[in-house]
């Protein structure tokens, strides 16, 4: 009976009419008038919709309320479609979420009375779930919130790094102070302390708990030693040694241990995979604690240690380690996930074509938390920079060498900080990072790249053209004409042309004489061309004219530098019809099929 996990309910005509109106605006729901199964519905539903009076949904949803974490999320809707409200249910089972998802396609006033939505806080309730970690408290969660929605002194210790932690460390209220390192604050300063570690303190305070998965497990064992009595020596023992085994990501061994129960079982139990390597892949690892012993029965001189450093791509943080079960003997080792541990580490982050608007939101994130912002000076605008938090070091690399630039990076990373390179544009086109890279690899220092908008698209969007047309040009060339540096032979851009596809070429403004010359071998001398200087900058400027007056008009102005050259009949089209939109392919759109 029950097709879907959303289902709406009305007892009038007006409400029935609003639900079919959500239903062919795109929810995917059922539709229930004055339903006598509601039990069965309430039993069976993720999210159940009331159209009409609060006072009728209370009422009904009443006799069946057990608790937030098991009921279904309840949502009312006034019966006019103007105001929408989460009823039960708002954070855990995501009312709030729905209600604020039904006001966009009704264009309605959502309702939002949870207070932390409503004063903008964390809901620290849902952060766990929000980003994938566990949840550890020592007090009352209920109590721990209550404090930090009413602005109590509140400690935030992050001791990772990944999505979530750069969400609270961008929006941080104003009664939480941020701390890196546990040794660095004094807890009792604060009424409650949030930590986002895979450590465990012992705090005076209430305090919440957030265990990303950031620990890599090597293990290894004699042959079927007890199942049970393994897990809970191993959890004792890193216990004991201050970590939270619900921080654990990942556990691996040798390929001979992949039929181990002990093994199976616990992983299992945490809920993640056993995952073995073989002896030829464990040997590429140079260990703290290498056996002839137990290379002689594996063929690897290390198992815990050599399976953690694989799996996590770190050095370790537990050397090998032996336990005992029933006289039978375990080892284990432990490593942290490379690009989650808390310590230097490198963004390498695209600006965008220049309107510092036009940053991702990651990228302005990792701005806004930089230690140290290196970015390459006359190609980026300097407002990017003013995302920085006070403290952050930022510098041009525009009178840099390489060597500088490196040396920049490498004095922070060592102590533990985090830099943005903010190259222009998206940093895989022309954007000079490979070398860095190749340099960063060599030093063992960890980083990672964030796109950006490229200034092609900057131009499409400037010039308010689709770079496509059906069925005439389905290709986008980037590329530069042969200046100072050499061209590939099979890349010379009178090859290039030979498609007249849309061409967007970068950094041949001083060359444009030689562009228009190699271009008009295969383009009409009709074709339009357009001249993006500085695009969505505050000092745009931009030259329609035709391929014949390409290098006229960048000489009659001047340019040089920051200028694209794009080429091509797209520009300004508007003949050609996308099959999407024909209507044998409608209905497969419409599903989802596209």
């Amino acid at each position: 009976m029950l097709q879907t996990n959303i289902h709406i309910i009305s007892h009038s005509d007006t409400g029935e009419k609003k639900a079919n109106e959500l239903i062919s605006l795109g929810l995917n729901a059922k539709m229930h008038r004055s339903p006598k199964d509601f039990e069965q519905i309430w039993q069976c539903a993720n999210s159940i919709i009331f159209i009409g009076a609060l006072g009728i949904c209370v009422r009904t949803i009443a006799p069946y309320l057990v608790h937030k974490t098991s009921d279904p999320a309840v949502v009312n809707i006034e019966s006019k479609g103007r105001f929408v409200q989460p009823v039960v249910s708002g954070h855990v089972g995501g009312a709030n979420q729905l209600a604020l998802k039904i006001s966009r396609i009704l264009g309605a006033q959502p309702v939002i009375t949870t207070v932390s939505d409503s004063a903008k806080f964390w809901a620290l309730d849902m952060l766990a779930k929000q980003f994938n970690w566990k949840t550890e408290n020592n007090n009352d969660l209920t109590a721990i919130i209550a404090k930090f929605v009413n602005k109590k002194a509140t400690a935030l210790l992050l001791e990772a790094r990944d999505k979530g932690t750069l969400y609270l460390e961008t929006t941080l209220p104003k009664h939480v102070k941020l701390f890196y390192n546990y040794e660095d604050f004094n807890a009792n300063e604060f009424e409650i302390i949030i930590a986002v570690t895979p450590y465990i303190y012992s705090f005076c305070k209430p305090s919440l708990f957030f265990r990303p998965a950031m620990l890599c497990l090597g293990l290894g064992c004699q042959r079927d030693i007890n199942a049970k009595a393994f897990s809970k020596a191993l959890h004792n023992d890193l216990i004991a040694r201050s970590i939270s085994p619900l921080s654990i990501a990942e556990i691996g061994s040798i390929d001979l241990k992949a039929n181990e129960a002990a093994f199976i079982e616990y992983a299992k139990y945490i809920n993640v995979s056993l995952k073995c390597f073989s002896c030829h892949e464990l040997s590429a690892y140079t260990t703290p604690n290498p056996s002839k012993k137990v290379a002689d029965v594996t063929g690897s001189l290390s198992v815990s240690e050599a399976v953690a450093m694989h799996l996590s791509k770190n050095q370790l943080f537990i050397d090998k380690t032996k336990g005992k079960v029933n006289e039978k003997y375990f080892t284990f080792a432990v490593a942290l996930k490379h690009n989650m541990q808390r310590k230097g580490f490198v963004e390498i982050v695209g600006a965008g074509p220049g309107d510092p608007e036009l940053i991702s939101v990651k990228g302005k994130r990792f701005l806004q938390t930089a230690d140290l912002i290196l970015y390459a000076g006359s190609l980026v605008p300097k407002e990017l920079t003013y995302y920085a938090k006070p403290g952050c070091v930022i510098k041009s690399s525009a009178g840099m060498d390489l060597a500088t630039q490196i040396e920049t990076m490498k004095a922070f990373y060592k102590r533990g900080l985090f830099t943005v390179r903010l190259h222009t544009g998206d940093p895989c086109i022309y954007g000079a990072i490979q070398e860095q890279m190749a340099k960063m690899d060599e030093l063992r220092m960890d980083y990672h790249i964030t796109p950006g908008i490229s200034s092609f698209q900057a131009a499409a969007a400037a010039l308010q053209s689709q770079f496509t047309i059906p069925e005439q040009v389905q290709s986008i060339i980037l590329t530069r004409g042969e200046g100072r540096t050499p061209m590939p032979e099979k890349e010379q851009l009178h090859l290039l042309a030979q498609s007249q596809s849309t061409m967007c070429i970068y950094l041949s403004a001083s060359i444009a004489e030689k562009v228009q010359r190699e271009l008009l071998l295969h383009y009409p001398t009709d074709t339009p061309v357009a001249i993006c200087y500085k695009l969505t900058w505050s000092d745009e400027k931009i030259w329609r004219t035709t391929l014949n007056n390409l290098a006229k008009t960048i000489a009659d102005n001047n340019l040089s530098m920051t200028t694209m050259i794009v080429v091509g009949k797209a520009i300004g089209n508007r003949i050609g019809e996308s099959k999407l939109y024909h209507k044998q392919f409608t209905h497969a759109f419409r599903e989802g099929k596209e």
